[in-house]
């Protein structure tokens, strides 16, 4: 059971490390879904930590679609992230019909030189989820699709990450599932729906609240619960 959480600061990172992530999703402005970090921070945040880093690469949040220039600086921060070393990346990028926009993606993983991708929750916002499945897994690169199934919320999309979590079964690429998971619910949620791989934010936080630090005590419940559906 792989567990991601998202870390907007250092110490975030390094909390999520020490009681049980095993990778971590680096962004800024969680609020508003993820942007991508600072230089420094991404910097800071190799140096400190061992697990797997994935960097978020999304300009604005204005949507998830992108033009000319939004590409040109997306190359540019892959570049950057690239000459650190030891990172991969989170990205996604659709057309204004709802389907993936192939061209930027090709364009974008051709600059991320072989480096490991997460296609994000653009995917929540296709139009037909099983064609944009077929698309992406034309790309080794892309190891994961993060998704909710459609839905504001995984739990609410559980069907359909159950249907994907199927169609994704011995591929090179997975499913992970996240967007308002829950310490309580996590359980059920993984018997629902198969996931291997599960995204926590907020539900790992104090109080709940995305804008808080990583509360270990919270982090340490999710990782118990996963460790024992592993071992059934």
């Amino acid at each position: 059971m792989l567990l991601e959480v998202i870390a907007t600061t250092l110490s975030d990172a390094v909390l999520a490390e020490r009681y049980g992530a095993d990778r971590i999703e680096l962004i800024t402005a969680i609020s508003e879904g993820g942007l991508t970090p600072s230089l420094g921070l991404i910097e800071k945040v190799r140096d400190a930590v061992s697990i797997p880093v994935r960097v978020m690469v999304r300009p604005h949040a204005r949507s998830f679609f992108y033009d000319q220039d939004d590409i040109e600086t997306m190359e540019q921060d892959i570049q950057h992230i690239a000459s650190i070393g030891g990172l991969s990346v989170v990205m996604g990028m659709l057309r204004p019909g709802g389907t993936i926009d192939e061209e930027s993606l090709q364009r974008l993983l051709h600059t991320a030189k072989g480096l490991e991708v997460t296609f994000h929750r653009a995917f929540d916002e296709v139009k037909d989820q099983f064609e944009a499945l077929k698309v992406l897994t034309r790309y080794p690169q892309i190891t994961d699709i993060l998704t909710s199934g459609a839905e504001n919320t995984a739990p609410k999309g559980a069907e359909r990450i159950a249907a994907l979590e199927q169609l994704t079964s011995g591929r090179s690429i997975s499913i992970l599932a996240g967007s308002g998971l829950t310490v309580e619910g996590i359980s059920g949620f993984i018997h629902q729906t198969g996931v291997r791989r599960v995204h926590f934010g907020s539900a790992v936080r104090e109080n709940g609240d995305a804008l808080k630090p990583i509360d270990p005590l919270r982090l340490q419940s999710v990782r118990n619960i996963l460790d024992q559906k592993a071992d059934r």
